[in-house]
């Protein structure tokens, strides 16, 4: 296997873009790809419905006391027009002197303000009535619209006015509101500012308009909208509420009724229009609005989180990456879950961790594509085993050009044909050529298909090796290298009859072969210069193989398959396979002679 040629190949034919291509496209680029997909992703809304849905999540979480729970501020109250009340006073809308006996009834217990979400905005023959009674209060809210203020009687003895505009998310929960539009505060902001109006010792901080159009925040709903106190119009205004009830409170006044007003929240699948304006102003008093990323902090968040992922992900192995892969998300949406509960930020969860899956996914298809055509480049040369080490250890070839040495165990087959020197001068070039390929393909599609790896072809001579290229260290692993080399031999011993058998029709030379197997030690790499190189083994246990496939010449056994292997070969098989010792050579540098065993069969 000349991998130095090979790379030299890969370079300048039909892969030549593969090198480059790994070597200036580090795997944190591929992550970087994934960010800024990731990033579009987010500009057309395609992560908003899972970002929805996490935001939901996280309250449901809080309101099941997993994570701190604020509850509703006990300062806030509402009177609801709900069933009852519509039962007893009729059909809605009532004429506005029905209100005026509220704000009558409230004297009793004076709110510190009192909020109508309901809009006033056409004359009626009550308008004075209700028009002196919000002026006796001194504390009362009116809504309007961006374009239409409420009549003009009731809005010069209101208090203050302020939008009640809305418009819910696209999966139909309401999760912000307008602070601002238009430069018209939102209803619930005045409702605030009535509280600060009544306590100028201990003001709450409140936004503040600015050059923008439009402002918004986003709604913390503080639990369940049936944990808020809540009264029927009617028992108000006949008394049957608890003294003191509403005393100092922030209450507002709306429909509850079903078909009326009807809004969604993460904890409620319907509710009332009201419970909006309530959290919104919990928020304020408690400045426990949510907080969100600024959307170039959320772009610059994925667009790190891609190349940092294919980064950690490269680095590891299946164990590693699966852990990452797991581990991560759980990390984040700890973190997300943990922000959220103490400090009120809904930070991204669904974009993250979508990202992290983007940049697997396009690094386990980067490297599947490189191994795709590394190994197209490499199927026809080497053995599958060599090319599975060529990918595994690709960054010493394409950084180094050659292998780093391993010392492992393994066992060494050299085998040749005899007489071939005779053969090949009776035979056409040609002819021999095509003679001997087809034996050597025979000859390694069973070396092969039974673990081994052809290291080289000298001439007629194949040597081969069990073992390699990954290293076996444990005892069952070399005794399974030892028995496979044994069972191909065995195979190309058959191999060899039927090859015979169609050369006698053929009229051409027959093929007689000898084997020589040994165990030992070797160390594996890449041997030669800077202009060439072959991956392959050296050692002691390769000369003692090639020494064994010779003494077949001289050696005559009762063996079958002409399949000669030392000792420590044979110690290895034994319980496999018959053996008959044979004989014993004295190896140089050894003190001790190398027994022989010709190999009978299979017990």
């Amino acid at each position: 296997m000349k991998l130095k040629e090979w790379i030299e190949y890969l370079k300048q034919h039909q892969l030549s873009g593969l090198r480059q291509y790994i070597i200036t496209n580090p795997p944190w680029m591929t992550g970087a790809v994934a960010g800024i997909m990731s990033v579009a992703m987010l500009q057309f809304g395609m992560w908003q419905p899972l970002e929805y849905l996490g935001y939901k999540t996280l309250f449901q979480i809080r309101e099941s006391e997993i994570l701190p729970n604020p509850g509703w501020d006990s300062r806030i109250a509402v009177i609801a027009i709900e069933p009852q009340s519509l039962q007893k006073y009729g059909k809605f809308p009532w004429p506005r002197n029905r209100y005026a006996e509220l704000l009558s009834a409230l004297k009793k217990s004076p709110p510190t303000a009192v909020g109508f979400d309901i809009l006033f905005l056409d004359p009626s023959p009550k308008d004075d009535i209700l028009a002196a009674a919000i002026a006796a209060n001194g504390k009362v809210v009116l809504p309007r619209t961006t374009k239409e203020e409420p009549v003009a009687s009731l809005k010069a003895a209101a208090a203050g006015v302020g939008h009640i505009i809305h418009e819910p998310d696209s999966d139909g929960v309401s999760r912000e509101s307008k602070i601002f539009r238009a430069g018209i505060p939102n209803f619930g902001l005045v409702m605030t500012h009535r509280y600060n109006a009544t306590n100028p010792q201990n003001p709450v901080l409140l936004p503040q308009p600015n050059s923008m159009q439009e402002q918004k925040v986003w709604i913390n709903w503080p639990g369940k909208t049936e944990n808020v106190p809540t009264y029927a119009f009617v028992d108000v205004v006949e008394g049957r509420i608890p003294e003191n009830a509403l005393a100092n409170k922030l209450v507002l006044v709306g429909l509850v009724a079903t078909g009326f007003d009807q809004i969604s929240s993460p904890l409620n699948k319907t509710t009332a229009g009201v419970y909006l304006y309530a959290a919104l102003v919990d928020n304020l008093l408690n400045q426990r609005l949510l907080r969100r990323l600024p959307i170039l902090l959320e772009i610059l968040l994925l667009l790190g989180i891609g190349p940092l992922t294919s980064w950690i992900l490269s680095k590891g192995g299946v164990k590693e990456r699966i852990a990452i892969a797991l581990g991560l998300p759980v990390v984040w949406i700890l973190a997300a879950a943990l922000l959220f509960g103490f400090y009120f930020w809904w930070i991204p969860i669904a974009a993250p961790i979508g990202t992290l899956i983007l940049s697997g996914t396009a690094l386990q298809l980067r490297e599947q594509y490189e191994k795709q055509q590394l190994m197209r480049l490499f199927e026809q040369h080497v053995a599958p085993e060599t090319a599975q080490l060529i990918w595994a250890r690709k960054a010493e070839i394409f950084e180094q050009g050659e292998l780093e040495p391993q010392e492992l165990t393994a066992t060494v087959l050299f085998m040749d044909i005899r007489s071939f020197t005779s053969i090949s001068e009776k035979m056409p070039p040609r002819d021999l050529l095509n003679w001997l390929n087809n034996y050597l393909e025979a000859m390694t599609d069973c070396i092969m298909d039974h673990g081994g790896v052809v290291d080289k072809y000298i001439g007629d001579a194949i040597m081969a090796v069990f073992g390699v290229p990954f290293c076996h260290s444990e005892y069952a692993e070399i005794q399974q290298d030892a028995l496979n080399a044994v069972a191909a031999c065995i195979a190309m011993h058959e191999k060899l009859h039927e090859i015979n058998q169609q050369l006698r029709i053929e009229r051409k030379p027959l093929i007689k072969f000898g084997i020589g197997l040994h165990t030992g030690q070797l160390v594996a790499g890449t041997v030669g210069g800077s202009r060439r190189l072959n991956y392959s083994v050296i050692g002691d246990a390769v000369n003692v193989a090639a020494r064994l496939e010779a003494m077949n010449k001289e050696i005559v056994s009762d063996s079958p398959f002409n399949l000669l292997v030392t000792g420590r070969t044979f110690a290895y098989v034994r319980d496999r396979y018959e053996g008959q010792k044979v004989g014993a050579i004295q190896l140089r540098g050894k003190k001790e002679e190398t027994v022989v065993y010709a190999i009978l069969g299979a017990k």
